[in-house]
């Protein structure tokens, strides 16, 4: 069986890679093993039979005791002998397949011990796989039909998550409490928004603060969670307002009275979402100082009573969500499936009504029952109206809003369903970052390699398509519409936490005493703490946790026992703000598995000399103060991600990764020029960010171009490209050949060019663009030659000097023809927009130095053909510098007036600055 098409089991994913595991073993390199390769052959053809029933059971709305039993029992097996194979392989220090059996390896066959140890292994799981077969044929498994056939929907590669549909029916509750919030009013006011679980609350929280926050200071979003951890929330909070993080030895009263300090002169608006108890609130209230400033707080509850303890200084400040009337939820549901209502085929119209009635007016209830049935045939929605039909009849309570996210979950792909489940490592309301789940999807083998597809990719359609499902939100989307994040919404995560308890998928640990209590081995463990750092015992060690495949800790964990843990493949360290000065991570190289390490904190960590030993490692992700690679991290044959922060010096040799695919962040000034030549020999690395620390110019322009000649040599793999503040002229970069034609995002901040480079023209893919050039750059063929980019969303352009001539944005022919958002910071913007100028633009961001304008001496406004601009602009951002304050305010109300005359609908912010 070809390893690409073997399937995933319907929840837990093990049979993929104990598959993978005996193909190994049947492979060349164990031909000695004589007798051995025969059984592990057999094994292989009973496991790929077991694997077939697996994913038919998943196909079955219920399963009776006997086949969950049977199931069960396959799955720790499955594990068991996974591990068994792993400890073989190690032990004879065979690292996966190779050319040519070792001889040393040869030589240890001829032991009797030896022989004798590998035969009474493969004895053992032979009599156990055959008291499951016997099982099998007694409890007659396979004889088993599934209640339903429904059509799996087929892989998407793109996230189409539509916020249009999301944001169905916002506008009547979003204007309600804009006006409720934004009365004359200075004092502070706090309002409340309760609901029911699913009916929008965040989602109106969210549009309300994109509407206002223009109109504030500062603004900031947190979530709180059932069981907050209070000091971690507050810091946080200061970190999103500051842009700074506390001091790890911080106390709780140091971090409110920051907070307190930071918002006393300011004018705020902060929304706390998902608050559950008076008791969290009372505490966070106190962060917010009553300045008289008009500052604003917002909260979402489901309690009534929490959300009139918030308001309790503010009568008539509760909003009550309600749900969808009937005409928003047809187009809302109608709008996800077919496009509109009017597209609806004749033959599904009652269908679909019966259907919607069910949702009771729910948004979560019809986004993800219209995501289930997008492209699907008659049957299928004949299938979801009866498997509805039997739940209720409107209105729904929480638990029959679980059953609705219920039946969207058992009709997931098995592949699909694994890959979901395992967000249930995550806490509650937790935004997962894209590229550490799909790593860990990866690590855990829940997704292989397809032809002409590498596994990065296959797992990204996998994420793309429960995001069009609906089974998780996007939080942060790319400018070229990539999700970057994504949450659970907490009613999806009750359930997926009941799936993962059923089948002992992950064991989420928030007491670490529980542990200890459990007659089972834990496969997957979750630590959330929220209070003191978790303590896992060697009793934890040698007990339950023995057999553990992936490892989170969020909130601080300790660490030493962990470095035991010798099956963990995923390891995640969240300590957040930090408890510890130095996090000695120097028994890691033990784990002879782990191909996935990722921490975050504020401390200084400690790696074993001995790292290269990680022969499996692919993903070491340290987003700590400091890191100091030990001379063999160049060693490591498997790695692909390589991310640190901080000024970090890598040992010679670093080109010797010829597999990396990420490397953030390397240091140009700190790093040996041997290093920077060495980035040459990286044909692979697809996303590379680099900055500069170094004082000394002249020594700093020798190295850019040393940098820029290995970029030039790799430049057919590069794909993302950013450059950290530099501070110099960038004129030795206006050639670079070959270009990188395939580049999706360049981003280059303080780095100035003396012109627009004309290999800029080549980046056809490029879809997110920042720059700064010298003002004499602003020529219009630069302009023209950005404009002709056909796949440019986001452009940022900025200069520290006075624009000379009027910039004219073209308009005719194929111009700016995808640019959804435009910036430009530079003294004096004298822009003119043509007719027909980008014609899709959303955002629209300048800057105005007002005394820079007046001395061009022109009748002609700063911006002028604002009447060119598109009618969908939604959000328009001006900031005004220079000048006294009478010019500043003439020249305001001058452009608000053009914007509001020709661009009524869109969210219009002008500030004036000093």
């Amino acid at each position: 069986m070809a390893l690409s098409t073997i399937a995933v089991s319907a929840s837990t994913g093990m049979m993929n890679s104990l598959l993978g595991k005996l193909t190994t073993l049947m492979g060349d390199e164990y031909q000695k093993l004589k007798g051995v390769r025969n059984k592990v052959v057999s094994l292989h053809e009973e496991f790929s039979s077991m694997n077939a029933l697996l994913v038919k059971l998943a196909g079955m709305d219920e399963l009776d005791v006997q086949a969950k039993v049977w199931r069960d029992q396959v799955r720790e097996m499955s594990y068991d002998i996974e591990d068994c194979i792993d400890d073989f392989m190690h032990d004879l220090e065979v690292k996966g397949a190779t050319t040519g059996f070792l001889k040393k390896t040869a030589e240890r066959f001829k032991k009797l011990k030896v022989r004798h140890q590998i035969a009474n292994k493969i004895n053992g799981i032979e009599a156990r796989v055959l008291q499951l077969h016997e099982r099998r044929i007694r409890y007659k498994l396979d004889e088993y039909n599934p209640t339903t056939s429904i059509v799996h929907i087929d892989p998407r590669a793109l996230a189409i998550f539509a916020d249009a549909a999301g944001l169905v029916g916002i506008n009547t509750p979003r204007d309600e409490l804009i006006e409720l919030l934004m009365d004359q009013g200075q004092e502070l006011k706090v309002a409340s928004i309760v609901g029911f679980g699913g009916l929008g609350k965040t989602t109106l929280a969210n549009e309300v603060c994109r509407e206002i926050k223009g109109k504030f200071t500062c603004h900031a979003f947190v979530s709180v969670s059932l069981k907050p951890d209070i000091p971690r929330l507050l810091q946080n909070l200061l970190l999103k307002l500051t842009r700074e993080q506390s001091s790890p030895s911080s106390s709780l009263d140091d971090v409110i009275t920051n907070i307190r300090e930071y918002l006393l002169n300011k004018r705020y608006f902060i929304i706390i979402d998902d608050l559950w108890d008076t008791l969290a609130w009372d505490i966070i209230k106190c962060a917010f100082p009553e300045n008289n400033h008009g500052s604003r707080v917002l909260t979402t509850t489901r309690i009534y009573s929490v959300a009139a303890a918030c308001c309790s200084k503010s009568r008539g400040c509760v909003f009550k969500m309600k749900s969808l009337n009937e005409h928003d939820s047809r187009r809302m549901f109608f709008s996800r499936i077919f496009g509109s209502e009017d597209s609806c085929p004749t033959e599904l119209v009652d269908v679909s009504m019966d259907i919607l009635k069910k949702c009771g007016g729910l948004p979560l209830a019809i986004i993800s029952i219209s995501s289930l049935l997008a492209d699907q045939p008659k049957t299928t929605f004949e299938y979801v109206r009866k498997s509805l039909g039997c739940m209720f009849d409107g209105n729904p309570t929480l638990d029959q809003m679980r059953q609705i996210l219920e039946l969207s979950f058992r009709n997931l792909p098995n592949h699909l369903k694994t890959c979901l489940l395992y967000l249930g490592m995550y806490p509650e309301d937790h935004v997962i970052w894209t590229f550490d789940l799909l790593r860990q999807w990866i690590a855990e083998v829940f997704v292989r390699p397809t032809p002409g597809l590498d596994a990065e990719d296959v797992a990204i359609s996998y994420f793309n398509e429960l995001i069009n499902r609906s089974m998780i939100q996007p939080v942060d989307t790319a400018d070229g519409g990539e999700v970057l994040s994504c949450r659970v919404h907490d009613i999806m995560l009750d359930l997926i936490r009941s799936k993962i308890e059923e089948e002992n998928f992950i064991s989420v640990l928030s007491d670490p005493d529980a542990v200890l209590g459990m007659h089972r081995n834990i496969r997957r463990a979750s630590f959330q703490s929220s209070g003191e750092e978790c303590r896992v015992t060697s009793a934890m060690v040698n007990g339950s946790l023995s057999k553990v495949r992936s490892v989170y800790a969020f909130g601080g964990v300790s660490c030493q026992s962990l470095m035991l843990l010798k099956y963990v493949r995923v390891l995640h360290l969240d300590i957040g703000f930090g408890r510890n000065d130095v996090l000695d991570l120097t028994g890691i190289y033990r784990l002879f598995l782990l191909r996935c390490l990722k921490v975050v904190g504020r401390m200084r960590i400690e790696l074993p000399s001995q790292i290269g030993e990680l022969q499996q490692l692919e993903t070491l992700d340290l987003r700590t103060s400091d890191s100091k690679f030990p001379p063999d991290i160049v060693s490591l044959p498997l790695l692909l991600h390589l991310i640190v922060y901080g000024e970090t010096v890598f040992p010679d040799g670093i080109g010797r990764l010829r597999l990396l695919r990420t490397l953030w962040t390397f240091d140009i000034g700190t790093n040996s020029v041997e290093n920077i030549e060495g980035l040459g020999e990286m044909t692979s690395l697809r996303d590379f960010a680099f900055q500069w620390t170094g004082e000394e110019l002249v020594e700093g322009a020798r190295r850019m171009d040393v940098l820029r000649s290995s970029l030039q040599r790799i430049s057919g793999s590069l794909k993302i490209l950013r450059m950290n503040p530099l501070g110099w002229g960038l004129d030795g970069w206006t050639t670079f050949s070959p270009p990188p034609i395939h580049l999706r995002e360049m981003r280059m901040w303080g780095c100035v060019f003396s012109t627009i480079p004309n290999w800029f023209g080549h980046l056809s893919d490029l879809q997110s663009l920042r720059f700064s050039v010298r003002a004499a750059g602003f020529k219009d063929d630069g302009v023209a030659l950005l404009a002709r980019l056909p796949s440019l969303v986001y452009l940022h352009m900025d200069s520290e000097e006075p624009l000379e001539e009027r910039v004219c944005i073209p308009g005719s022919g194929m111009a700016f023809q995808a640019l959804k958002e435009f910036r430009l910071d530079c003294l004096a913007p004298l822009l003119t927009f043509e007719p027909g100028a980008m014609p899709v633009l959303k955002k629209l961001y300048l800057q105005l130095i007002l005394s820079s304008w007046e001395s061009d001496g022109s009748r002609e406004g700063p911006v002028d053909g604002i009447e060119h601009l598109p009618a969908g602009l939604r959000n328009i951002t001006l900031n005004i510098y220079g000048g006294c304050d009478d010019d500043k305010n003439a020249v305001k109300s001058s452009l608000k007036n053009a914007f509001e005359k020709h661009h009524p609908s869109a969210a219009l912010d002008i500030r004036c600055s000093t």
